[in-house]
């Protein structure tokens, strides 16, 4: 007698057999965190798994990057506690009725307890990188929010082992509930322009992407800069500075750019939508950050063949191979950031070498398809047995 396997089990909203994940974050807009969710909720197996994007907040045109069919809901929560936030959240949560929910930063790990009395079985909850008031995680009352939340969340993930060791260590959050899944870069999109056919006298470009904000600070890239002036007169004026994104430090910037009279060499021109393009016409990627986890616009760099010079900092050792694939700095030194940058500015051979290096470790060890199937995995092994989907897909089609 032959057995058969029992076919899978609906999904707790009845409507298909495909387990429904709700993702949490506070505003979807542009950014790191939201980009990996962007990424993720078009690769992930669409035969496996459904989507719904909850945003604390609101959401921008940004949301526009979603695929079709994907519903995205704002809680519309105001500044402060806001305790009818919960309160809308849960009747959400009641009407969707998730199989899964995966929150990301600490925000949104606020909503778990209200996640658990929703009555939905898997949680998971994502660590992406420091905030402003808690560069190093040594803000004692971070540290107490998250134990105090950890035992309604069954699994952690952190983007860099850095963030690992901090949760386990630190904040005390058993080990075998923390799971390290490092962020993934599409490699198909983001890949290098020919630079071997340039004219010596075209323009070099030095180039940073990210939200304006004080934790990423520009500042000291924009100093660094102006420094080249007087380090490397003949070569000065054929640079190009280059600072995408938008954010609060956006009208200091240019005030400081002004300032120092180099606005002539600098773009700012905001939030793109053409980054493949953009990271492609620059020569060199530099993140000056105070913090971070494993930011998303290293990977793209190093995927579209730049060095990275980066700061010493968070997850970033983990991405940035001093001296091979880039150089990692201590933050906030615009004096070094200036040497190191006249140092690649003097030797385009190391440019390219280098490039070539940043891209070979983007493919081999970041590579977007590796990142997908973590999580597939991690969400089958927290779904019961019955609703766990059989064989998902290697990625989205």
């Amino acid at each position: 007698m032959t057995e058969t396997t029992p076919a899978p089990a609906l999904a707790r909203d009845g409507r298909d057999t495909r387990p429904l994940v709700a993702h949490i974050v506070y505003r979807l807009d542009v950014g790191g965190l939201e980009n990996i969710l962007i990424e993720l909720v078009r690769n992930l197996p669409r035969d496996a798994f459904r989507h719904v994007i909850i945003c604390i907040a609101d959401y921008t045109d940004f949301s526009a990057r979603l695929p079709e069919g994907v519903e995205i809901y704002a809680l519309h929560k105001r500044p402060g506690i806001g305790p009818g936030m919960f309160l809308r959240l849960w009747r959400l949560l009641y009407q969707l009725r998730p199989d899964i929910v995966h929150s990301s930063n600490l925000a949104a790990l606020e909503c778990q307890p209200t996640v658990t009395l929703a009555g939905v079985p898997a949680r998971v909850h994502a660590e992406h990188g420091w905030d402003m008031a808690d560069l190093d995680g040594s803000n004692p009352k971070y540290r107490r929010l998250r134990q105090w939340l950890s035992p309604w969340v069954h699994r952690h993930v952190t983007v860099s082992a850095h963030l690992a060791d901090y949760l386990t260590t630190t904040a005390g959050i058993p080990r075998t509930r923390v799971q390290h899944i490092v962020n993934g870069v599409d490699t198909r999109r983001f890949r290098p322009h020919d630079h071997t056919q340039r004219s010596p006298d075209a323009p070099l470009v030095i180039g940073t992407v990210g939200r304006l904000s004080p934790v990423k600070d520009q500042a000291t890239l924009v100093a660094a800069f102006a420094g080249l002036r007087e380090r490397l007169p003949e070569h000065f004026p054929r640079l190009r500075l280059v600072l995408l994104g938008d954010g609060p430090e956006a009208a200091r910037l240019r005030e400081q750019v002004a300032a120092l009279g180099i606005e002539e060499q600098t773009w700012m021109p905001g939030n793109r939508t053409d980054m493949p393009e953009q990271l492609r016409a620059m020569d060199l990627f530099v993140l000056p950050s105070l913090a971070e986890g494993i930011p998303v616009t290293v990977l793209e760099a190093m995927a579209s063949g730049l060095p990275v010079v980066a700061s010493r900092v968070g997850g970033l050792p983990e991405l940035v191979e001093d001296g091979r694939t880039g150089t990692l700095l201590e933050p906030g030194d615009p004096d070094a950031l200036c040497s190191t940058l006249a140092d690649y500015v003097r030797d385009p051979g190391r440019l390219q070498l280098e490039g070539a290096r940043a891209r070979e470790r983007a493919e081999s060890t970041f590579g977007l398809g590796r990142m997908v199937t973590a999580y597939a995995e991690l969400y089958r092994s927290l779904l019961p047995a019955a609703r766990r989907p059989r064989h998902p897909s290697a990625g989205g089609a």
